[in-house]
C-alpha cells in the first residue's frame, strides 16, 4: 500500500520528488520497526501504543524533535489516506500527540550590515561574477527558496512587467516583483552570459555552471556559504538565512503579513507570523535599553 500512497503524492498532490522520498524514507523506517519488534504486517492490527513506543526509540536514538514531527506528520498522511479508501478501519494516530520543540527564531543578517556588504560588493565583468551577484541579490530582494532558484528559466523573468514567476512546493507558481535595480544586474549578467556562452549549446535555466549545465543546489550553497561568511558572524551560512533576512526586513519595514506570505508562498499564514517575533525581540531589547524602569523587573 506503500506504493500506492507515494504515486498518490506523485500524481495527484503533486508533491515535490525531495518531499516523496521523505515520505517513503520515514513510512519504511516505522514499518520497519514494526517487523522488527511485534512483527505486525497487517495494517488493521497496528494501535497507539506501538506508534508510541516507536517514538520513545526515535527520542531515545537523540533523533531531533523536528524530524520526529516530520516523521509522525508522514504517518499521518498515510493512515488519513488508508482511512479515506476504507484500507483501515480505524486510525491510531488519533491516540498520538507529537512531541513538543521550543521554537527557534529564524536568523537573519542585520539590515545596516547587509545593505553595506551589497553596496561594497566588488564583482569582475567575468560571467561567474556576474552570476553570483546576481544570485546573491535575487535571495535577499526576493525570498525566494533554493530549489525555486536554479529552476529558473530564461523564460520565467519578465523584464517588461518586472516580474518573475517561480514553481514553489507542491509546484506551485508564483508571481514576485523584482523592481528596477535587479532589472539593471539581471541585464548585465544576462550581457556577461551571452559572452562567455557564445557559440556554446547550453541549458535552458537561468543559472548555469562554466560548463553550461544547470547548476546543483551544494553549487549555489558553496556561493552563498563564502558571501555570508565574509558579512557575518552567525553559525548558519545558507540561502535560506536570506529568505529569512528579506522576510524580516520586510516585516521591519512595515510590510504586512498576507503580502510577505504571497511573497514567500506560504501555505498559511502561520508559517509566516514567526517573523514577527524578530520584531518583538527587537522591541523588548530596545525597551529595556530605553525604559528607566525596565531594568528594574519591568519588563521580563
Amino acid at each position: 500500500m506503500i506504493k500506492a500512497f507515494i504515486n498518490y503524492l506523485k500524481f495527484e498532490k503533486r508533491y515535490s520528488i525531495n518531499t516523496i522520498i521523505a515520505y517513503q524514507k520515514d513510512l519504511d523506517q516505522f514499518f520497519l520497526y514494526l517487523e522488527s519488534n511485534y512483527g505486525i504486517q497487517d495494517l488493521n492490527s497496528i494501535t497507539h501504543f506501538m506508534i508510541r513506543s516507536w517514538i520513545v526509540v526515535l527520542m531515545e536514538e537523540g533523533i531531533k524533535t523536528i524530524s520526529i514531527q516530520r516523521k509522525l506528520s508522514s504517518l499521518k498522511s498515510y493512515y488519513k489516506y488508508l482511512f479515506k479508501n476504507s484500507i483501515v478501519k480505524t486510525n491510531p494516530l488519533n491516540k498520538v500527540i507529537s512531541p513538543k520543540s521550543i521554537k527557534k527564531l529564524p536568523v537573519f543578517v542585520e539590515e545596516g550590515k547587509l545593505n553595506i556588504s551589497l553596496n561594497n560588493m566588488q564583482t569582475g565583468k567575468g560571467y561567474s561574477e556576474k552570476r553570483n551577484q546576481l544570485i546573491i541579490e535575487l535571495f535577499y530582494i526576493t525570498g525566494i527558496r533554493l530549489s525555486e532558484l536554479i529552476n529558473i528559466k530564461e523564460k520565467d523573468l519578465d523584464l517588461r512587467d518586472l516580474t518573475l514567476k517561480v514553481s514553489g512546493k507542491r509546484n506551485k507558481d508564483r508571481i514576485i516583483p523584482i523592481g528596477d535595480y535587479l532589472k539593471k544586474i539581471i541585464n548585465e549578467y544576462k550581457i556577461a552570459k551571452n559572452d562567455f556562452f557564445i557559440n556554446t549549446e547550453i541549458d535552458e535555466y537561468m543559472f548555469l555552471k562554466e560548463t553550461g549545465q544547470k547548476m546543483h543546489s551544494k553549487f549555489v550553497y558553496k556561493i552563498i556559504f563564502n558571501y555570508l561568511s565574509s558579512v557575518t558572524t552567525i553559525n548558519k551560512k545558507s540561502p535560506h538565512i536570506l529568505r529569512h533576512t528579506f522576510a524580516t526586513h520586510m516585516i521591519n519595514n512595515g510590510a504586512d503579513l498576507n503580502s510577505i506570505k504571497e511573497l514567500l508562498g506560504h501555505s498559511s499564514l502561520s508559517a509566516t507570523q514567526i517573523y514577527t517575533h524578530n520584531t518583538i525581540e527587537n522591541l523588548k531589547k530596545v525597551y529595556k535599553q530605553a525604559h528607566p524602569k525596565a531594568k528594574k523587573g519591568g519588563f521580563q
